[in-house]
This record gives structure tokens, C-alpha cells and sequence, in this order.
């Protein structure tokens, strides 16, 4: 009895640690990462980050050639990168197929040559994915989208490549407190947002091309 009576306080930290790491094994099956591209990364960040179950969406450039690319470089062209956001999502509150239905809402998936305002090859838009669950759902929501609009959805369905964090001004550039100047003279960064958000279309097309099932007109 003494000897149980000592090791007792060990064993029953011990029984808890394993208790709390599988607790956290279960937390981290339970989240998921999936990467799109739909224009401007800031927009797609500020759409995402607004939904019920995402834990992060991150600003970044994937699906390129040049490895730890500049907002210049990609910007310019020639790197191969889209500007591409990663969200991370629990599953148990937001699903993957919920995740793909918002995305092909938030875009235009018609237009290959970009998004609204913004052209080339950094600002197409594309679904990246890392195995085949993910690839199924996104080939099902893209064609749940062409059903939809009764027209053909030219967003392709690629796999995962490395993904690059943007720089950290870009990172929640949305509510951002910095001042900026803009054509309109000096704005704070979130002013700027907006501005360049409605100057470039992208909510007045959404809507125009998704009625009532746009989900994030004036984010």
C-alpha cells in the first residue's frame, strides 16, 4: 500500500498527460487546410475569416516556380504564382464541402484571365488540393457551380504545391490601422481596403453573377 500510496500523484500525471495529448490528437483530426485563389488575397482572407469554424486564413503565393517570391515578383509576373489563401477549418463546425460551396460563390470561376479588376496570372483563380477527399469535393462544388449559373466554370482543380506566406503587411491588410496613401490621399489601411474593394468591382460583380447565394458582399 505505501508503495501505491507514493507512485499514485506520478501515475495519475501521468494518466492525465495522456488524456490531454489525446484530447489534442483529436482537436488537430478535427482541422483541416485547404488552399484557393480568387484574386486578391485580401479579400479572400477577409471573406473566410468571417466564417464560423475557420481558425486562420492566411495570405499567401503557391502554385509557382520561384521559391520564396516578393509580392513584386509574383505582382509583375513570370513566377507562375497565384496569390492564393490558406484556410484552416473545423471540421466539426464548418465542412470542407461548405468551405468549396462559399469559394466558388465569393469569385467569378467564369473569368480565366483573373478577377474583376485585377488581370494576369497572379490573380486567377484555382482550387489547390492535398489528397483525393479534397479533390472529389472540389470537383463536386465546381460542377454544383457550372449547374448553377448554366455556364461553364473554368476554375481548375490543381494539386497542393508549397505555399509561401505573404509579407506581413498583407497579413489581415483589411483591418489594418497603418496609413497608406491611395489616389485619394492618405487612408488608413482598412479605409484603403474598402476603397480599392469597390473601385475594383468585385462585390457588384459577385452579386450581379450570384444574386441571394453571394455570401460576402461588402467584406
Amino acid at each position: 500500500m505505501t508503495r501505491f500510496r507514493k507512485s499514485h500523484p506520478a501515475l495519475l500525471a501521468a494518466l492525465i498527460m495522456i488524456g490531454l495529448l489525446a484530447h489534442g490528437s483529436r482537436a488537430q483530426a478535427a482541422t483541416e487546410t485547404l488552399t484557393v485563389a480568387g484574386g486578391c488575397f485580401w479579400c479572400v482572407e477577409s471573406d473566410f475569416e468571417s466564417v464560423k469554424g475557420v481558425r486562420s486564413a492566411v495570405s499567401g503565393y503557391t502554385g509557382g516556380k520561384t521559391a520564396n517570391p516578393t509580392y513584386k515578383e509574383v505582382s509583375r509576373g513570370g513566377t507562375g504564382h497565384y496569390e492564393a489563401v490558406q484556410i484552416t477549418f473545423d471540421n466539426a463546425q464548418v465542412s470542407r464541402d461548405q468551405i468549396l460551396h462559399l469559394f466558388f460563390r465569393s469569385i467569378d470561376p467564369t473569368d480565366a484571365g483573373g478577377q474583376f479588376c485585377d488581370r494576369g496570372e497572379s490573380y486567377r483563380s484555382a482550387v489547390f488540393v492535398s489528397n483525393t477527399a479534397q479533390k472529389a469535393a472540389a470537383d463536386k462544388a465546381k460542377s454544383n457551380a457550372a449547374g448553377a449559373l448554366g455556364r461553364k466554370v473554368v476554375t481548375p482543380i490543381l494539386d497542393a504545391a508549397k505555399f509561401y506566406k505573404a509579407e506581413e503587411y498583407h497579413q489581415d491588410y483589411y483591418k489594418g490601422t497603418k496609413l497608406v496613401l491611395t489616389r485619394f490621399g492618405p487612408k488608413r489601411q482598412s479605409e484603403a481596403y474598402k476603397l480599392y474593394r469597390e473601385g475594383c468591382g468585385r462585390d457588384a460583380r459577385v452579386e450581379a453573377l450570384w444574386g441571394k447565394d453571394a455570401p460576402f458582399i461588402g467584406h
